[in-house]
């Protein structure tokens, strides 16, 4: 089969297609032909290994010191089954399924084999395979963080970086929970923004939130890129401020703040469920939200497709679709 091996830390010139041979299912595993494999920012940043200082050691212990241990990228995915396992009994040959491989990665290859236990679930029929390799990591991520805020009718949210994964999600089911939405991010990304359901866009480059007499209900930053100490002072009261890509030094600075002041500060990360998968899953069959497909590439571009997501182009998901080879 195909796939995109990691051969190094560094940047998208690293990955390169390459054959080696389909995996086999074990006995609890099932094999999936992968039709569609999203790549996660966080993809870029693994393989460029740009980590906060405070998580360097321990993720690079487990990734590989030297050279990555994990030889092929890609934490979500959409595909068929192909093989099936002795022991698995909920899947079958044939079934359209989608999910996250976590810190397993695979997923730019034409085939994974992976347990079954894993968060995956049966594909809804109304859903594409291309939308559907978005929902474990955006959609989640989304969803978790703005239950935590627990962001209530009529509330006003900011969501700094707002254009990514996880932001273009974000925005329509703030949205949908009858919020205000004030998103940021850079003035080629701001109609995008729009179409998400956005009230208000700022173009991060021309306008510092902060230096705005604006109090918010709940600030979201994605991009872990907002001011900390400027952003609660844009806080209303019993506000809520999440940071969705912190290190161990902000994460201990979001306790104190939550102990000793009316805010709350909100940095603990998603954990894929197919609970949650099934149910966002129903969002998108039922047209309430959907995926943003800024573009797609066939695998033998996979550098082509990091390239584009290193140079900040990325407007909500691009998809690699090893298939279509």
């Amino acid at each position: 089969m195909k796939a995109v091996r990691w051969t190094a830390y560094g940047p998208p010139e690293v990955l390169q297609l390459t054959d080696i041979p389909a995996p086999e299912a074990a006995q609890d595993e099932i094999l999936v032909r992968i039709e569609a494999a999203n790549i996660f920012t966080g993809d870029c940043e693994m393989r460029q290994f740009k980590v906060h200082p405070s998580l360097w050691l321990p993720i690079r212990l487990f990734m590989g010191v030297v050279k990555p241990r994990i030889p092929i990228l890609g934490q979500e995915f959409s595909g068929t089954v192909v093989g099936v396992g002795s022991a698995v009994d909920e899947f079958a040959i044939g079934d359209e399924i989608f999910g996250s491989t976590g810190m397993k990665f695979g997923s730019y290859a034409e085939y994974l084999a992976l347990p079954a236990k894993y968060p995956i679930i049966h594909k809804p029929p109304s859903i594409s395979h291309i939308d559907a390799s978005t929902i474990s990591v955006g959609g989640l991520h989304a969803l978790h963080f703005l239950r935590l805020a627990q962001l209530k009718e009529n509330e006003h949210i900011l969501m700094v970086g707002a254009c990514g994964c996880i932001g273009t999600y974000a925005i329509q089911l703030a949205k949908l929970w009858g919020a205000k939405v004030t998103a940021i991010d850079s003035a080629d990304k701001l109609a995008v923004l729009e179409q998400c359901g956005a009230d208000r866009v700022i173009d991060y480059r021309e306008l510092d939130f902060t230096d705005e007499d604006i109090r918010y209900d709940v600030i979201f930053d994605i991009v872990g890129t907002s001011n900390y100490s400027a952003s609660l002072d844009c806080l209303k009261e019993r506000g809520r401020y999440i940071l969705a890509n912190v290190g161990l030094g902000p994460s201990l600075r979001a306790k104190v703040t939550s102990r000793f002041t009316d805010f709350q500060v909100i940095t603990r990360l998603a954990r894929v469920s197919r609970e949650e998968l099934n149910e966002f899953a129903e969002l998108v069959a039922n047209g309430r939200v959907r995926a943003i497909i800024d573009k797609t590439y066939p695998l033998q571009k996979t550098v082509e497709a990091h390239q584009y997501i290193d140079d900040g182009n990325k407007k909500g998901h691009v998809v690699l679709l090893p298939s279509a080879q």
